[in-house]
């Protein structure tokens, strides 16, 4: 499990760093670390997914160059929100997902901004809000096909795509 989304991860952050060059709106490029975070938490409960979590936030923050740990703060927290989300709801499925992925992207990019510049860049974040609003709408829709992928991998190397309920 944890080759796998070290995989993922690198491709993710492959894409994230090379889309805004290749896009004319740079705003326009899905958190996929996200969406992977929740797919974590959704549907792997343990020591080793919160560790892979923490990993992908870390090497976030080595490919952003932002503050070192900030991101991984955050991915571990998308984490531990979707773990705790997946163990009191009945059903944990891509609709639920995506939702998680729309505040989650939100809250991460917010969070990051105002934590890496220091609270008083506050009154200064009025302009990014549609931008974060444009970043998490497209993280949404992007989020069940990738978690499709996903499990058609997990299924294909023989890995359980889902925490068995008791």
């Amino acid at each position: 499990m944890a080759a796998l989304f070290t995989v993922f991860a690198l491709v993710a952050l492959a894409l994230e760093t090379a889309l805004p060059h290749l896009l004319p709106l740079r705003t326009i490029v899905p958190n996929l670390i996200v969406i992977l975070a929740v797919d974590l938490g959704l549907r792997h409960h343990g020591a080793l997914p919160a560790l892979i979590a923490f990993g992908m936030g870390y090497a976030t923050d080595a490919f952003s160059g932002t503050h070192l740990g900030l991101n991984a703060l955050f991915v571990t927290l998308v984490f531990l929100v979707a773990y705790e989300m997946s163990s009191r709801l009945m059903v944990t499925n891509a609709f639920v997902g995506a939702i998680l992925v729309l505040v989650s992207t939100m809250v991460v990019a917010f969070g990051t901004i105002v934590l890496g510049t220091g609270f008083d860049s506050l009154a200064y974040t009025g302009p990014l809000i549609p931008a974060l609003i444009i970043q998490a709408v497209l993280s949404a829709a992007l989020a069940p096909p990738i978690f499709a992928i996903l499990a058609s991998v997990k299924k294909a190397i023989g890995l359980p795509t889902a925490v068995a309920r008791e």
